[in-house]
């Protein structure tokens, strides 16, 4: 995965994530929805075969780049969590 910053400001981030599918960028899209201070987290693909996800990310009284942290731990625990469990299959 590269992301790779667009645009960046104190309530905005537009980046693309280069090497992803949709699988993970509608996980990170939907673990940003649920943080307070998110006002759009969304993203688009312009090519389905060799297009690369563009997220836009804009908040309220928060840090883009913060949000998008706190998205990431988020997935990483529950990854954590779903290989814990699965290994006591």
């Amino acid at each position: 995965m590269e992301l790779n910053i667009l645009e960046e400001s104190k309530t905005k981030l537009v980046f693309k994530l280069k090497g992803e599918t949709h699988t993970f960028c509608n996980l990170l899209k939907t673990e940003l929805q649920k943080i307070d201070g998110i006002v759009i987290a969304t993203y688009r693909v312009d090519h389905p075969l060799v297009g690369v996800p563009q997220f836009l990310l804009e908040t309220k009284g928060l840090e883009p780049r913060k949000a998008l942290k706190d998205a990431l731990k988020s997935i990483k625990k529950k990854a954590e969590e779903f290989q814990k469990e699965a290994k006591a299959l």
